[in-house]
């Protein structure tokens, strides 16, 4: 029990505070990405309570802010239009089944996750190299501003010729925008400077008060805050209840091949991108913190706060950089700062959504604004110029990939490109030094790594035709990397020998001496077992039985 509870928390204060003021940034940002994907904004706003209570509490990293974030909230916005057309389409159409349709996705998503921590798939995000992990950041900090951008707008309902009501967002003008930017400025002004006269008391926690208490003395009309924030887009309010089971999913929910066919594709998906983006998270935090999380801990407490989410009537989440950064700089380093992040938001539901729907909007996007500042990677414009180009680029596609796309698709594609980068530099490393001994026997002394980058220079270090009738391939400073060297190998070796001339090959693994001899029995003759060099293994998944 001590081992689940560890890193609970060191300075109560600094941790219960940091949670206060990070529930109160998670709701715009929660309710702005329910109503992207069409939901009521307390379906969010409960799995952003449930999803960041169980991995506060069992995640493999403390001070790791989860809630129902919008990566994996756009994943499901089709899902909720294609549900509801299923519903329709039913011999008896059930009221809200697009509803039933994403709780059910929601719990999958949790299982694959939950799968992902158990076979340890989260040790994997450490080989994300580091120019992706500084254009993940970039490109979040982007779209986390534009995000905040978007909130200088109001809402209207237009009901068209066919009775169907739509909201269309206009940006705000007049007095109304300068408003706006003065209490923005107002805000970021307190988080900036306050901690430089003290830091006993939160700055982000006190700019918001500070702004609020403004609005509400001076009366101020036309400030958007976020109880009209939520009316304006189509909800009634924050006034919510105890999550509660969630009966009707398993009483309407069509339990069969087709329906999980349908929701497959979107809980996969959706589990991948909350895995990647909470890992990745993950290591921002270790990063600013100086410590180590679990990654394979992390995958299955975001699992396991999916399912219970789907199980009680929430929609999915994964971690949240934006609520983490805040969480961080307000000095949370515990797991009461995500507990206490998790109890105030259901606080403010059941007794105090009143006071909590005057807070402005302008207070929440200045401590938004502050965070993005302090997220983006400002040294990336300084190294640019000074590391490899191939990073440089790394870097910029993975910013850019993650604004015009998602963070799932730039992580791939960084890590894909990072790979060829590797792979082309790997493969031009491959040497041979060759010499001759005193019996007239050719060596070659191969240095460097034999993969499937490095095979085609490997096979051109040789010249079976004009080279003497014996040779001697010595690999005591090359590591076959893969089943390429291992076919290249092979490959070389049968030239030697279909010309007749005699071959050794000499400090090669036992992995790639059993391999070589699979297919080719006669080799245990050239193969020379009697010096082996016992500090590497070959890296292929046929002979490591231990990963």
């Amino acid at each position: 029990m001590r081992k689940i509870f560890n890193n609970f928390t060191s300075n109560p204060k600094d941790d219960i505070l940091s949670g206060i003021t990070v529930s109160l940034a998670m709701i715009p940002e929660v309710v702005a990405f329910a109503f992207v994907i069409g939901i009521d904004p307390l379906v969010a706003l409960s799995g952003a309570f449930m999803i960041g209570l169980i991995t506060a509490l069992f995640g493999g990293r403390p001070g790791l802010i989860s809630g129902a974030a919008g990566a994996v909230a756009v994943i499901f916005a089709d899902l909720i239009i294609e549900g509801h057309d299923k519903g329709l389409a039913m011999d008896v159409p059930v009221d809200n089944m697009q509803y039933i349709y994403l709780f059910a996705a929601v719990i999958l998503m949790g299982i694959i996750q939950v799968l992902a921590g158990v076979f340890k798939v989260g040790k994997f995000v450490r080989l994300i190299p580091h120019p992706v992990m500084m254009g993940f950041v970039n490109g979040l900090a982007i779209v986390i501003f534009w995000a905040q951008v978007k909130m200088f707008r109001n809402r209207s309902a237009v009901v068209d010729e066919n009775g169907v009501t739509e909201y269309v967002a206009t940006y705000m003008q007049g007095s109304q925008l300068y408003i706006m930017i003065a209490l923005v400025a107002l805000t970021m002004a307190i988080v900036f400077f306050l901690p430089k006269l003290t830091k006993k008391i939160p700055a982000a926690l006190t700019a918001i008060i500070v702004v609020t208490a403004i609005v509400i003395i001076g009366d101020m009309e036309g400030v958007s805050t976020v109880g009209s924030y939520i009316r304006d887009g189509g909800g009634t309010g924050l006034k919510g209840e105890l999550p509660t089971f969630n009966t009707e999913l398993w009483e309407k929910l069509p339990i069969n091949l087709e329906t999980f066919k349908f929701i497959l594709p979107y809980a996969f998906l959706a589990a991948a991108v909350g895995l990647i983006e909470s890992l990745m998270t993950m290591n921002l935090v270790d990063e600013l913190t100086e410590t180590r999380g679990s990654g394979n801990r992390e995958s299955v407490a975001q699992g396991a706060g999916n399912i219970i989410s789907g199980l009680f009537g929430g929609t999915g989440g994964c971690g949240m950089i934006g609520q983490t950064v805040i969480n961080i700089n307000a000095g949370g380093r515990g797991r009461l700062s995500g507990v206490m992040m998790s109890l105030t938001l259901l606080v403010f539901l059941l007794f105090t959504d009143e006071y909590i729907e005057q807070v402005p909007i302008a207070a929440l996007v200045g401590v938004m604004f502050m965070m993005v500042i302090e997220t983006f990677a400002w040294s990336s414009f300084r190294i640019l110029r000074k590391i490899p180009k191939s990073d440089a680029l790394v870097l910029i596609t993975v910013s850019v990939v993650t604004v015009v796309f998602d963070l799932a698709i730039a992580v791939f594609v960084g890590v894909i490109i990072s790979a060829l980068v590797f792979a082309w530099e790997s493969a031009k490393r491959i040497r041979a030094r060759k010499s001759l001994k005193e019996d007239g026997t050719k060596v070659y002394e191969i240095w460097g790594p034999l993969f499937f980058g490095s095979v085609t220079d490997f096979n051109m270090k040789f010249d079976p035709k004009n080279d003497p009738d014996k040779v001697e391939i010595d690999f005591i400073e090359a590591r076959v990397q893969d089943h390429s060297g291992i076919e290249a190998l092979r490959g070389i070796a049968n030239k030697y020998l279909d010309l007749g001339k005699e071959i050794k090959l000499t400090h090669l693994s036992p992995e790639c001496k059993e391999l070589l001899m699979r297919n080719n029995p006669e080799f245990d003759t050239i193969i020379e077992s009697s010096i082996e060099d016992p500090r590497y293994h070959i890296a292929t998944d046929l002979m490591d039985a231990e990963v």
